[in-house]
């Protein structure tokens, strides 16, 4: 194998580590002019293009000026209560290590209201958040209420009563159309013939042909 082979690993190993110092920038803020009053630093940002892993380089006249790092709310008050980072040196370096926007001033009074103040936008965004899991919802399920089944009514077994019809006795009567005879109990009954009146004309008829042929005999 020959050596130009045998660097080539090495070679790839410089030209990844050079792409990343490519990479990152630094920035001198406001350029030539330096950190200082009387700069338009919002006209400044505004043509750059920040990312994570540049630098900020801010150079100035040590002891007559300071570089903070603030909240917004200071920013827009040009106050420095509470600083996030501050420097005196001369030239500060501020690594941009977080995406978002960041806030410096000047905290000598009243140089930041003369334009001593700088806002630089980071691109890049945080990790997203992970989402909590949340439990789906679910309609109940009806449920049937309980309820006591009605006892249902029953009707008490009674014995039938039998019952007797009530009859009125007949009277027998006594054919031939003569009536009837009340016979009283202990006596002989009275036979009543029917009379001639009561006779229809056959009982007639056959009455008088008896007493024909009993004629007749007695003539013989």
């Amino acid at each position: 194998m020959s050596s130009w082979a045998s660097g080539l690993p090495l070679a790839a190993l410089l030209l990844v580590a050079c792409s990343s110092t490519a990479a990152a920038s630094t920035y001198t803020v406001g350029d030539g002019s330096g950190w200082t009053t009387g700069v338009d630093y919002t006209s400044w940002a505004a043509s750059k293009n920040f990312k994570v892993g540049d630098s900020l380089v801010f150079n100035y006249a040590k002891g007559l000026h300071t570089v903070v790092e603030v909240s917004a709310a200071e920013y827009m008050a040009c106050t420095a209560a509470s600083p996030l980072g501050s420097d005196s040196s001369g030239a500060t370096t501020v690594p941009l290590k977080t995406p978002g926007t960041h806030y410096f001033v000047c905290s000598i009074t009243g140089h930041c209201g003369a334009g001593m103040k700088l806002a630089v936008t980071v691109g890049g965004s945080s990790s997203p958040a992970t989402p909590t899991p949340t439990t789906p919802r679910t309609s109940p399920t009806p449920t049937t209420p309980y309820t006591t089944p009605a006892t249902p009514a029953t009707t008490p077994y009674t014995t039938p009563t039998t019952t007797t019809p009530y009859t009125t006795p007949t009277t027998p009567t006594c054919a031939g159309g003569g009536g009837t005879t009340t016979t009283t109990p202990g006596t002989t009954p009275f036979m009543a013939y029917p009379s001639a009146a009561g006779l229809g004309p056959a009982a007639l008829a056959g009455f008088g042909l008896v007493w024909f042929v009993i004629v007749q005999l007695a003539l013989l």
